[in-house]
């Protein structure tokens, strides 16, 4: 056929014919629509309790209801300085450097250039040549999968920000039950200590007698016997005790034996644990699921995959790119800003896929595989979240009521105790009955100050479990 304007014309016709045809039918096909999170069954109310109050608390700073000025100090510096807490943040800060990446690749790209060859072909003489301009280029997203590729970079960066909460919520939690479990370890050595000491009392007192014929040795042997394995017993405490020191230490960032002085007991030789008051206003269970950082997290990666579906389904389908440059050539370089050339170009393309052997297909198959993982890891992760608040219900209202009985045999224990060293002394009484009130006293004594520290304990896991140690970042700035 010859080539004529009119032969040309046609076939640019026909060219054009045939892009528009792909361009509409790749139009017509469907994309991935956004879908609703799996359905997860969600209670209308917590088993463990039977009423509940329909205002909820603010949870982003409960340690403060603690009223221990120490535990604060050591929350706020975990959370500025804990080196998981760092980590979260710079991964928060990459997501979002990777999120602003995809959101430039929407917009036109514009270089500039500049060059300067001299050449000399033959005997010629020797010609030189500069040249400077600009080229820009712009691939139109006709077809969503760069705006779906920016939809999953900004899913990610949600999701590393709720990530971050997350650590957040786990950092102050761990540190809490650290310090509470460091005070009831130095309360149960105290009690060890004072215990000890009314042994050593009752041996000497078992020693006179032994001398004075009104007690045998069997006495003393028992009372040796009693108050070595109340000594026993500090050394384990002293060395728990350390290790919570170190470990508060390392949570806040610093290297063991820093925190030492600031953790030592009162002066009078009794460290309080921190006590949460009783009243706590608890959200129904889809309240609680929406203030879980973890729950949030998961729902932006279902929303990240679902992006990432759509962004294969996209590359199944024609792409267009436009780019131009203009520029200035000239023999001289001060010729380039008077008499100098002017170079121009613009190029417009399509590249359609027609034989790829299934692969693209395949890619969209993978990243729908995906998307049905991170759905399932949400329903996971909403069962967990249900499982975590109901074993912590659980566990606070079994150690209330431990707690209450363990007192009153404390109590009674004491009284005891009283009466058998008066009753010993007086010679109305065997010395076994002494040894035994004595143990009775110092097992009650040491079970009512690790069940006070784990009933804080418990609220502290309550708190976690429920959401609490974080609020987002457009109500107010993480702590």
């Amino acid at each position: 056929m010859p080539d004529t304007p009119s032969t040309r014309s046609v076939w640019l016709c026909r060219s054009g014919a045939i892009v528009l045809s792909l361009v509409v039918s790749a139009c017509a096909s469907p994309i991935h629509q956004a879908g609703e999170l799996p359905q997860t069954p969600v209670p209308n109310a917590w088993n463990a309790i039977t009423a509940q109050s329909a205002a909820t608390m603010n949870l982003a700073n409960w340690w403060q209801r603690f009223n221990d000025p120490v535990l604060t100090q050591l929350v706020a510096q975990a959370l500025q300085s804990n080196t998981d807490v760092r980590a979260a943040q710079a991964a928060l800060k990459q997501a979002r450097a990777l999120r602003d990446g995809k959101a430039a690749g929407l917009r036109p790209s514009v270089n500039a250039a500049a060059s300067a060859q001299r050449s000399q072909p033959g005997s010629s003489d020797a010609t030189s040549t500069f040249q400077a301009g600009f080229d820009a280029s712009w691939e139109p997203d006709i077809f969503g999968g760069q705006r779906s590729a920016l939809g999953a970079a900004e899913s990610d960066a949600m999701a590393a920000q709720s990530s971050l909460a997350q650590v957040q919520v786990s950092m102050a939690a761990e540190v809490a039950v650290t310090y509470i479990d460091l005070r009831g370890l130095q309360a149960r050595l105290a009690i060890a200590r004072r215990n000890l000491a009314a042994q050593t009392e009752t041996l000497q007192i078992a020693r006179w007698r032994a001398q004075a014929g009104l007690a045998s040795s069997l006495d003393v042997e028992q009372a040796v016997a009693a108050s070595e394995q109340t000594a026993a017993q500090i050394p384990t405490l002293a060395s728990n005790l350390a290790q919570d020191q170190s470990s508060l230490a390392v949570l806040t960032g610093q290297a063991p034996g820093a925190l030492n002085t600031l953790l030592q007991g009162n002066a009078d030789g009794k460290p309080a644990i921190p006590q949460a008051p009783d009243s706590m206003a608890l959200a129904i269970p889809a309240e609680t699921l929406r203030q879980r950082p973890d729950v949030r997290a998961a729902e932006y990666r279902v929303q990240a995959a679902l992006d990432r579906v759509n962004q294969a389904d996209a590359a199944r389908y024609p792409s267009f790119q436009i780019s131009g440059s203009l520029g200035l050539r000239a023999l001289t370089l001060g010729a380039l800003t008077d008499g100098a050339s002017v170079l121009r170009n613009l190029l417009a393309g399509v590249s359609v896929p027609l034989l790829d052997g299934g692969a693209a297909r395949a890619q969209v198959q993978a990243q729908e595989a995906a998307l049905e993982q991170t759905r399932v890891a949400y329903e996971a992760t909403v069962l967990t979240a249900l499982k975590d608040v109901e074993d912590g219900l659980v566990s606070l209202q079994s150690d209330q009521e431990r707690l209450q009985r363990l007192k009153t045999a404390a109590t009674a224990a004491a009284n005891a105790d009283l009466l058998a060293s008066q009753r010993y002394a007086s010679g109305l009484i065997d010395f076994r009955t002494v040894l035994d009130t004595q143990r009775t006293l110092l097992s009650t004594q040491d079970s009512v100050q690790a069940t006070q520290a784990n009933l804080s304990a418990d609220y502290v896991r309550l708190y976690k479990a429920l959401g609490g140690g974080w609020l987002p970042e457009s109500e107010t700035a993480t702590p």
